[in-house]
């Protein structure tokens, strides 16, 4: 780090430690949200981290540190949302359910500002992130896309069937015929 006067001064021991820290949990999260905290109470912040389960990780950091990780992780677009105090949703599992997760806690925790993120490299707004919300989670969309595979697979398995049927039957009748035309 320079100081003003462009002088490198020694990074505290510490301070290195939360950007080593940080820098790990940009690099493993399949994407990242943006809070902003202002107003909510510590067992809030700890009843946000249970809503949010365990494949996200809520970290309150401070604005430099959180800036110096991202570019440090190659995370790009987020700069202009380090202002006031700022906390991060470093997730790791299923981005809609985190999504909620926040979007939820906000509705009933006004202090708790969604301001934006990123997800597969691209920078999200808060509307964005709202979306994402929206969206089914992706056990029920899996399950959706079976259910339907297995419509289809059995409408197949119909339409497969049908002229093997279809010539039982035509053969059936023949054979009655011929033993009527016999009789």
């Amino acid at each position: 780090m320079a100081d003003t006067h462009g002088r490198t001064k020694p990074v505290r021991e510490d301070k290195a430690a939360a950007v080593t820290e940080i820098v790990d949990r940009f690099r493993a999260a399949s994407a990242t949200v943006i809070t902003e905290y202002r107003g909510l109470s510590v067992s809030q912040i700890t009843d946000l981290r249970r809503a949010l389960g365990e494949d996200a990780h809520y970290r309150v950091a401070k604005n430099t540190l959180v800036k110096i990780a991202a570019n440090e992780a190659g995370v790009e677009g987020l700069d202009a949302l380090f202002v006031g105090p700022t906390a991060v949703t470093f997730v790791n599992g299923d981005v809609v359910d985190a999504a909620k997760g926040l979007r939820n806690f906000a509705k009933d925790n006004p202090a708790l500002v969604i301001k934006g993120g990123v997800f597969e490299g691209k920078a999200l707004t808060a509307d964005d992130v709202n979306k994402l919300a929206d969206l089914e989670s992706r056990e029920v969309l899996l399950a959706k896309l079976a259910g339907a595979m297995k419509g289809s697979m059995s409408k197949a398995a119909s339409l497969f069937q049908a002229p093997l049927s279809k010539t039982a039957r035509l053969a059936q009748a023949l054979a009655d015929k011929q033993s009527d035309e016999a009789a």
